[in-house]
């Protein structure tokens, strides 16, 4: 399927498709007639590119992650090791933003107490 088929079929934007090809990562991809042609290991593939984006791996991670990802089992505890960074960055990132929803709730609470009072 090209391109646009896959982009259409799936869901899947333009432009990760073109991250995709601009990596040299789709190897079983191939032109025919100057476009390029998607097979079923290239939507999986495509697929993870997007749950990668989706929970807010940069560009150069997801082609980082998935150079790993090709190279086979053996890369499963690096694998590992980038998900486990990203996900503490996650829950820092939660952590900071509970307490900004505490000082934003407390200033709230100020304003309905000092409301209350009148």
């Amino acid at each position: 399927m090209t391109k646009q088929e896959a982009s259409q079929r799936y869901g899947i934007p333009e432009k990760i498709l073109d991250e995709y090809e601009s990596w040299g990562l789709c190897t079983t991809v191939k032109k025919v007639t100057g476009a390029w042609q998607y097979d079923e290991t290239d939507i999986e593939r495509l697929s993870l590119i997007l749950t990668l984006h989706d929970i807010g791996f940069q560009p150069p991670e997801v082609e980082n992650y998935m150079r790993l990802v090709l190279e086979g089992n053996s890369t499963d505890a690096q694998r590992l090791l980038v998900l486990g960074e990203k996900r503490r960055g996650m829950l820092d990132e939660i952590h900071f933003r509970e307490k900004q929803l505490d000082r934003l709730d407390y200033l709230r609470y100020e304003i309905q107490k000092k409301q209350e009072r009148k």
